[in-house]
């Protein structure tokens, strides 16, 4: 294309067609949007409160994609309020005082509501989400919020008191597909100009590679529909273009430890195969191996213990292996260790047991060693008794000193380890229960 003038340049960046096909199909009305019925369905509560006007406050929480920015606009756009925008990422305290003034201006002047869309909010600080505070507060805007983090943890409470938290969903497979099928026939935002051919399977490949997310999937189809010979999209274009594509994993964010939480459960809960699932989302998404493998030792001590003690060495040997081998060695034995896990005998007495102590050593002050349990090296360390009538196991009935203690002569004896009736733990409950017998005909004796 030739560019003759200035003019022509501005007139091509006003063009549609120069839109990225993402920002060209986003729905104007609410029966263009896909997804999220549990919101805006029928009788909804987002839905009412769009199509009765009832404006307020709200933070709409979900993964990248699902339609955000877009429920933020259909919101403005069916109110007729002005629709004011900031990122989070770019903007500071500064920009939001001059939200704010054009918020009054325009209510004072126009008499028109704004609704000011905070994109990424939570990565706004105390000190810039409190500024928001008044303003709600004073109905100088509606805000609106949109964040992939779990509010809970990155915005003010106050803020919060202040706004509904809508929570949206991954897209699914289907609503994808219908999203890209509308692309391809809409003459108006889409790409039907090109009459472009592409089958079911193709588009369900995009739709797959996208995982729930609209705009990757709208891109990945517009770069299909530029890599494509005679006007048919090839599944070998798809191929290529998707290839790569990861699954949503958000290393550090809510994805992450929910889906580490999936696997722990799935490890407890003795499902091999889901546990093996959790395990390959992760790797798929892009997790270290290696914290995987830390969070898999984890779980060797804290969910099967002693009922099988040898869970542990299978997971510090996946553990080296994966430090030694790398991937894809590595990950095939993290694998065999997560299934062994998985299918092993689960205690948690162990874990319970160390807890519970835990919290005696934190609780009580630092009470001494009993002066039997004491080495004694020196001359005047024997003088002061230390060691002093002290049994040595070994040289007793079963290599068990009966009715001897070892706590502090203060906390009296505890028991914090209960051994539960699984795995290898079976044997030590009895093996516990026949030396308590024996401590009570030592007491006895």
């Amino acid at each position: 294309m030739h560019i003759d003038s200035v003019d022509d340049l501005f007139s091509m960046a006003e063009d549609n067609r120069f839109q990225p096909l993402a920002d060209r199909m986003r729905p104007k009305t609410l029966d263009d949007f896909f997804g999220q019925s549990h919101v805006i369905g029928d009788s909804k509560p987002l839905r009412e409160a769009i199509l009765n006007d009832h404006l307020h406050s709200m933070i709409l929480w979900g993964p990248p994609g699902t339609g955000k920015t877009t429920l933020a606009k259909l919101l403005a756009n069916h109110s007729g309020a002005y629709f004011h925008s900031l990122s989070a990422v770019l903007s500071g305290v500064k920009d939001i005082r001059e939200a704010v003034s054009a918020a009054k201006r325009i209510k004072s002047e126009q008499g028109i509501q704004t609704i000011l869309f905070i994109d990424e909010v939570h990565r706004f600080n105390k000190s810039q989400q409190d500024a928001f505070l008044p303003h709600v507060e004073d109905g100088t805007f509606v805000f609106v919020g949109a964040t992939t983090e779990n509010p809970s943890f990155e915005l003010n409470n106050a803020l919060l008191s202040r706004a509904r938290v809508y929570t949206l969903k991954s897209l699914s497979t289907v609503d994808l597909v219908q999203i890209l099928h509308k692309a391809l026939n809409s003459e108006e935002q889409g790409i039907a100009d090109r009459s472009l051919s592409i089958g079911n399977e193709e588009l369900l490949l995009i739709a797959q590679a996208a995982d729930g997310d609209a705009r990757r999937a709208l891109s990945l189809l517009e770069i299909a529909a530029d890599l494509s010979e005679e006007g048919v999209i090839s599944k070998d274009k798809v191929v290529e273009v998707v290839s790569g594509s990861q699954r949503r994993f958000d290393n550090g964010g809510d994805l992450f430890y929910e889906q580490i939480s999936a696997l722990h459960k799935s490890v407890r809960g003795s499902s091999p195969d889901a546990s093996l699932y959790w395990l390959c989302r992760m790797l798929d998404g892009g997790c270290d191996p290696l914290y995987i493998a830390r969070r898999v030792v984890r779980m060797a001590s804290e969910d099967i213990g002693n009922a099988d003690p040898r869970a542990l060495e299978v997971a510090l040997n996946a553990w080296q292996v994966q430090e030694r081998l790398g991937s894809p060695e590595g990950e095939l034995a993290l694998g065999q260790a997560v299934v062994y896990m998985a299918c092993a005998p689960k205690s948690n007495a162990a874990y319970m047991a160390f807890k519970s102590a835990m919290a005696d050593a934190r609780a009580q002050c630092s009470l001494d060693v009993p002066v039997l349990l004491r080495n004694a090296p020196t001359k005047l360390m024997k003088e002061l008794g230390y060691g002093h009538e002290y049994r040595y196991a070994h040289d007793e009935p079963e290599a068990y000193a009966a009715g001897e203690t070892y706590f502090p002569e203060e906390m009296g004896e505890r028991q914090y380890y209960h051994p539960v009736s699984r795995g290898l733990e079976i044997k030590i409950v009895e093996k516990l229960a026949h030396l308590r017998s024996l401590d009570e005909k030592a007491g006895k004796a």
